[in-house]
């Protein structure tokens, strides 16, 4: 990349060119649908046996085949049409440069330097000051250009001003035509590198690995095409503006995004369910190849958590499944939807607590917790739908006693739950945020932060150690609006307030205070159960002992993890899915601690 290959290229032609590439992935992607929905459909009601089999697995194949030419081409398209957008304003600095060249007379080599005319004169000799060549941005200059023979004196030296009035002309429109060469040469560059890792060789079988290096290929587009996304999208905007956006682009321009910045559009609040659901299947499948190579315990665990994903979206799901966001950073992402949360009247989203992470336990448990939610809501109103938002680092043992988990995840709760508020197409939609064990903290801390939570009418804290707040009212939805379920047997519910806790260390305050806390405080604030925290706390079972107190293995804190199943405890479950529903003038409730 020179200024000569910069004046001749045509923004235009790669555009074109990502049309093309558009085209082709457009029409892989109306394959896979036609293969997958109607041949294979039609063969498996009227073939069976051995023959049929085998071409069904060819089927199989070919679908596959076609998928990942949809995807490739997609991330072409991209590519193509982020360089031919990026490109544009450095070829228009440098051909303003060389059409004031051109205007001045002065001619630009090959190498961009430019070359200017003797002008004005000598003051001792009276003789045309010489002209001469320059470079931009402190090149080399040829020739002195000052009429002295004084070869201590560089014509770019700031320190001395070339007496040629054409000498400043031809330095700055040097430097421009530097500037602009420099800028296309590191944009060509960035999707040079990305374009080189598009290719497959021939006879690829798509397997495994395959989708591993596509996940590969979609980091290397999105890092090439940073500041196109950053110029074309609203990333810095808010959720509303986001779907405002998303709205005025045309059915070509979303699937365009969706398919060659599936990780972006699939993790960008305040676009519609029903899209983030399609790309994230999408990086889900290219996230469990890429950590099928790795053998890192993480890796594992995250690999583990997301194949329990992909089954449970395998099946069929009443209410149907939506993946808002899968991710493996930290300890693993993943939003997870039972129902439509845009078509919903009612809609929750529920934040675990401590010790979760995106493992097989999350995929088994933490999402029948959404389920079961969803389900009790619809049985009061059908326009409902429940979310597990693990969209934050959940602290383990180690980090529990500290807010800083909490404070990390607030702003990207308060962005999701903007993102629901902004996408929901009732005109006053219900929204609940639950929060349980640690996730309390998270939801509580991000209600305290300036507005609350995006959309919220209703709170619930389950098996809350305190939400960073001494009254409901603090929570910005009303005291009234403010649910508290707390077993009587759980534990993490009676831990002792900080003083509380140096006091038992010291005097031996705290082997007793399960049975006395002693106040109305414990580990993060106020006991939201507390008569002195305001909120209503509705009937819960007690829940079994901890192992140690009753004497038989039911593990350390088993009241903690029950209110959710109807299972083992149907008034709390049922008391949940009211509030989600709308209902909480209907749930029975209990008197504060």
């Amino acid at each position: 990349m020179d200024h000569l290959t910069l004046k001749a290229l045509k923004p235009t032609e790669y555009a074109e060119a990502a049309a093309g590439y558009r085209a082709i992935s457009s029409t892989a992607d109306a394959a896979v649908d036609r293969i997958d929905k109607q041949i294979v459909t039609a063969m498996r009601k009227a073939n069976e046996g051995e023959a049929a089999d085998a071409a069904l697995k060819q089927l199989r194949k070919l679908s596959e085949n076609f998928h990942y030419t949809q995807i490739e081409c997609g991330l072409i398209t991209g590519a193509l049409d982020g360089f031919s957008s990026e490109i544009v304003a450095p070829k228009r600095r440098l051909t303003a440069a060389l059409d004031d060249a051109a205007a001045l007379a002065y001619t630009v080599n090959e190498n961009g330097a430019v070359m200017y005319p003797a002008g004005g004169k000598n003051e001792l000799t009276g003789e045309p000051i010489p002209g001469g060549t320059v470079l931009g941005n402190n090149g080399l200059i040829s020739g002195n250009g000052s009429g002295f023979q004084s070869p201590g004196l560089v014509p770019n030296n700031p320190q001395f001003k070339n007496p040629n009035p054409h000498h400043a002309k031809a330095v700055d429109i040097a430097d421009r035509i530097a500037h602009a060469v420099r800028e296309a040469q590191e944009i060509d560059s960035r999707y040079s590198r990305a374009l080189n890792k598009l290719k497959a060789p021939p006879g690829l079988n798509v397997d495994t690995k395959t989708w591993a290096d596509a996940a590969s290929d979609v980091d290397a587009v999105s890092s090439a095409a940073a500041q196109y996304l950053q110029d074309h999208l609203p990333l810095d905007k808010s959720p509303a503006d986001r779907k405002e956006w998303w709205d005025n682009l045309s059915d070509e321009e979303r699937q365009e995004y969706k398919t060659a910045f599936p990780e972006v559009i699939g993790d960008l609040d305040g676009i519609p369910a029903v899209d983030r659901d399609e790309v994230n299947r999408e990086n889900l499948q290219m996230l469990i190849a890429k950590l099928s190579g790795q053998h890192d315990e993480t890796s594992r665990e995250q690999l583990a958590g997301m194949k329990g994903i992909e089954e449970k979206l395998s099946e069929v799901s009443n209410p149907p499944m939506f993946l808002l966001g899968i991710g493996d950073q930290g300890n693993g992402r993943a939003i997870v939807s039972y129902g439509n949360p845009d078509t919903s009247k009612n809609i929750s989203a529920y934040v675990p607590g401590l010790g979760t992470t995106l493992n097989a336990d999350f995929a088994d448990d933490t999402l029948q917790r959404g389920l079961d939610t969803a389900k009790g809501a619809r049985m009061y109103d059908p326009s409902s739908a429940s979310i597990v938002w693990l969209g934050y680092d959940a602290p383990g043992f180690a980090g529990v006693a500290s807010t800083t988990n909490a404070d990390n995840g607030a702003p990207a709760y308060n962005g999701f739950m903007d993102g629901i508020a902004a996408t929901n197409k009732n005109e006053n939609p219900h929204i609940t945020a639950i929060g349980h064990s640690y996730g309390s903290l998270t939801v509580g801390t991000a209600a305290r932060q300036d507005g609350g939570i995006p959309g919220a009418d209703d709170i619930i804290l389950l098996g809350s150690p305190g939400v960073g707040a001494d009254k409901a009212s603090e929570l910005n939805v009303g005291k009234g609006h403010v649910f508290v379920g707390s077993a009587g047997n759980d534990p993490v519910t009676w831990l002792p307030s900080k003083p509380q806790a140096v006091a038992g260390l010291m005097g031996g305050l705290l082997p007793g205070a399960l049975a006395d806390p002693g106040g109305d405080d414990v580990w993060f604030g106020k006991d939201p159960a507390s008569e002195a925290f305001g909120a209503t706390r509705f009937r819960v079972s007690d829940g079994p002992l901890p192992f140690y107190l009753a004497g038989i293995d039911e593990g350390l804190t088993p009241a903690h993890s029950d209110y959710f199943t109807p299972s083992e405890d149907q008034e709390s479950a049922d008391n949940i899915a009211r509030i989600v529903a709308g209902k909480s003038d209907s749930i029975t409730t209990e008197t504060p601690r």
